[in-house]
């Protein structure tokens, strides 16, 4: 029995808590929601996350939503994973930086870029665009294997994440060699294997 419940669709978000679940080492249980049967939208899962949304995360009596927020939550309440940097750290900065660049500046350009050229009616591009998020990456892990410090953090988790769905789920980002590289040995990870091995088999028919 375990007090950890992950709400999770295939494919969604959710991917990527599963990961920072598998990187935790803590058990838990999923619950796999049907988004074509709506189950998402239905009072069940509405009294979990009333927007409907995928991912949410139960742990006991708490409930987490947004990815980010949920990673951040896991890092911070299994401290003995080593998956944080400590309030103290003058790492900290960049640890909190990079957590929220993939959600907030980098995930929509990516959006930006896969809907195409969409027209406003104000002439301002409200979003970053995907080459200025790629340089800002490169400079951010070239030469590194890992985003802040010395070992791999909810950093590495959330970048790598976005990372892989520029480039691999919706392939806008550019392929820049540093972040090609950088995925490729964060991609190696056991506990990535693990969830998308555990995605094969929860897969709906």
């Amino acid at each position: 029995m375990t007090d950890l419940l992950l709400y999770h669709a295939i494919p969604s978000r959710g991917t990527i808590v599963r990961w920072m679940l598998e990187e935790v080492g803590e058990p838990y249980e999923i619950k796999i929601l049907n988004m074509e049967a709506g189950e998402h939208k239905q009072s069940e899962y509405l009294n979990v996350n009333p927007m409907g949304r995928v991912p949410a995360l139960r742990h006991g009596d708490k409930v987490v939503t947004e990815t980010a927020a949920i990673c951040t939550y896991l890092a911070d309440a299994f401290p003995g994973a080593n998956l944080s940097v400590p309030v103290d750290s003058p790492l900290r900065a960049d640890y909190y930086r990079w957590l929220f660049f993939g959600p907030v500046s980098a995930e929509t350009a990516l959006m930006w870029a896969a809907l195409g050229d969409v027209k406003t009616d104000i002439d301002y591009k409200p979003f970053a665009t995907v080459e200025d998020v790629a340089e800002t990456l490169r400079g951010a892990v070239s030469g590194k294997d890992f985003i802040v410090g010395d070992h791999f953090t909810t950093a590495d988790l959330i970048i790598g994440g976005t990372i892989f769905w520029g480039l691999e789920l919706v392939p806008v980002l550019p392929k820049l060699p540093e972040l090609v590289d950088y995925w490729s040995k964060i991609a190696e990870r056991p506990a990535w294997k693990r969830t998308l091995e555990g995605n094969e088999k929860d897969k709906l028919v």
